[in-house]
């Protein structure tokens, strides 16, 4: 039986069909949008403190994920790699700005009560004190949270979105918590 050997260009073309294979069509990149995009907007803004700046870093984030044309073995892993660049253009963003952190309010209600009866004054205050503590946090102290505690991510998915190890997030989410605690003036 004649075998013949792979050659680079072979390898090349055997890997290149299969990244083709992978690729997301327009029907996908739409489905996988509405599964992820408030999630990652949401993300952004509570990091950036910003409404308006996580809508241009969401549509960044979007567009270099699909610039990146990279196989992907899950949905998860696409879902993480998002989150790293949606985390990756916060962080270049949080650089260029020097450190300036803007604490975005809740929008006014016309009426003086919540649509459940709890008083707007209160969950406004409440609100509030939870953002400037957050803004008091480390950026990635805040996005670890947030990822945690909003979006629900576990510890694998955290540290693929953010680059670390999956044996350090149990420690540093806990000093998150504890320093978040503490700007709350909350006894842990």
């Amino acid at each position: 039986m004649f075998t013949r050997e792979l050659t680079a260009s072979d390898i090349e073309r055997v890997v290149l069909e299969a990244v083709d294979a992978l690729q997301m069509d327009e029907d996908t990149f739409r489905a996988f949008y509405d599964r992820t995009a408030r999630q990652v907007w949401a993300y952004l803004a509570r990091i950036t403190g910003d409404r308006t700046l996580a809508d241009d870093l969401l549509q960044e984030s979007y567009y270099r994920f699909l610039r990146a044309q990279r196989a992907f073995t899950s949905d998860s892993h696409r879902r993480n790699y998002l989150f790293r660049i949606a985390t990756n253009l916060a962080h270049d963003r949080h650089r260029r700005a020097h450190g300036t952190t803007s604490v975005a309010l809740p929008a006014e209600h016309e009426a003086g009560a919540l649509s459940d009866g709890r008083d707007l004054a209160a969950e406004t205050e409440r609100r509030t004190d939870l953002a400037r503590a957050m803004a008091r946090l480390k950026p990635r102290e805040r996005e670890m949270l947030w990822l945690a505690y909003a979006q629900g991510s576990s510890h694998e998915e955290i540290a693929a979105s953010l680059g670390l190890r999956k044996s350090s997030i149990k420690i540093l989410l806990f000093r998150a918590r504890r320093r978040l605690a503490a700007a709350l003036g909350v006894r842990s």
